[in-house]
């Protein structure tokens, strides 16, 4: 492959309530998307833990830099010699009852090059469901991005979670990048309505690449998740999905379609607020 194309993986998940089981399933899924020829790989928000209730996320936290699932996301980076953006995980935050809702990355070394802590917190409530995020997460405050090099190539990612795709003036905030990664586990209900809709409007209207990873399915706490994991090109098509279930998709980024449709339609540059 030339170097101003990668191939990129985004892991679909129906995660559980124990978190070696889901760091088992990960591996697993990880090992298969680079067998394929992935260079980047993604894993959905909560791929460590779905949990029965709402505060079983504050029990698995840990402290930044430091435990089990940091330390197995490193070693899975480092022993497939990938970029991975490691879903979310639970970070110890500065309230007790509360974590944060975070995206590592980890480089082909093992190393933690990238950090975002969620800032949307997602709030639902209708007759038969409710979810309240702010009750066990506290909110990030710093948009997230992240660049490094593949075979001499920048690319330049955006970091997002969940949420997050309903705010573009988030992604505004970021500025022009390559590609905005969005892990997720959107609810079934909102899913089916909004999420491809938002996932391609973030895609055109930022010009780049949207690649979206997701949960996928029914969970042992009756939570049920959309899923359709989705990589869209900078002109909104979508280039791969996966609608339910655990596995992974893959596709190329390409920086010549990048600079195709930005200088077909310069809109990034026609903007004037």
């Amino acid at each position: 492959m030339n170097s101003s194309k990668i191939q990129i993986a985004a892991i679909q998940m129906v995660s559980t309530p124990v978190p070696q089981e889901n760091l088992e399933t990960a591996a697993r899924l990880i090992k298969a998307a680079t067998d394929a020829g992935a260079q980047v790989a993604v894993l959905p928000e909560y791929f460590c833990l779905m949990g029965l209730k709402d505060t079983d996320k504050i029990q698995a936290q840990e402290k930044a830099g430091v435990g089990p699932i940091q330390e197995a996301l490193s070693s899975l980076a480092k022993e497939h010699a990938i970029y991975l953006f490691a879903g979310t995980i639970p970070l110890q935050a500065s309230e007790n009852n509360k974590v944060l809702n975070t995206t590592l990355v980890f480089g082909p070394t093992g190393e933690q090059i990238g950090r975002y802590d969620k800032i949307h917190l997602f709030g639902f409530e209708t007759s038969t469901e409710r979810y309240a995020e702010a009750e066990t997460i506290e909110a990030g405050r710093q948009p997230g991005v992240i660049d490094f090099s593949i075979d001499g190539e920048r690319w330049r990612f955006g970091l997002s979670i969940c949420y997050d795709l309903r705010f573009p003036e988030l992604y505004r905030s970021i500025g022009p990048v390559d590609c905005h990664i969005i892990p997720a586990a959107f609810t079934y209900t909102t899913g089916k309505d909004h999420w491809e809709i938002l996932l391609r409007a973030r895609a055109i209207e930022n010009q780049c690449y949207v690649l979206a990873s997701a949960q996928g399915g029914q969970h042992l706490n009756q939570r049920r998740t959309w899923g359709d994991s989705m990589l869209i090109d900078p002109w909104g098509t979508v280039l791969a999905h996966l609608p339910e279930g655990e596995g992974f998709i893959s596709g190329i980024l390409s920086k010549d379609k990048l600079n195709e449709v930005r200088s077909k339609l310069p809109a990034l540059k026609h903007r004037k607020l």
